[in-house]
């Protein structure tokens, strides 16, 4: 006995797992963000007199808590993709394609994090006096 639509159901699968996969990535990559300022703190001496900027600091928890978020939000939207998917294959009625606004404002919001990350790595280290 065979599935029905069993190579689009495959299909489907290897995309959510792709998803999941990205979003464990970012989430883990946020984790990392948010504890590097540990790593910062400790090599800070040894920079030539350079301390951590408080806002810095903060900047660097808030940027790696907002990237876990967004793993999060990630995963919720794969799953929800997922079940649409699977649901739409099954169904004998055409279906109009998914809108793509959530995945641009996903990727804008992985933009502004980036960048924000690349100000914060580029100024975090400020002179002592």
């Amino acid at each position: 006995m065979t599935i029905k639509n069993f190579r689009d159901h495959a299909a489907n699968e290897r995309t959510f797992l792709a998803w999941i996969r990205t979003a464990i990535a970012i989430m883990a990559f946020g984790f990392l963000v948010e504890r590097f300022d540990l790593f910062v703190e400790a090599m800070a001496p040894s920079l030539s007199g350079r301390v951590l900027s408080p806002l810095g600091h903060k900047f660097g928890n808030a940027a790696g808590l907002v990237l876990i978020v967004a793993g999060t939000a990630m995963v919720a939207l794969a799953m929800l993709r997922f079940i649409r998917n699977a649901k739409a294959i099954d169904s004998d009625a055409e279906t109009k394609g998914t809108g793509s606004k959530l995945d641009i404002v996903l990727a804008l919001l992985l933009i502004l994090v980036g960048a924000s990350m690349f100000l914060y790595l580029s100024h975090a280290m400020i002179p002592s006096t």
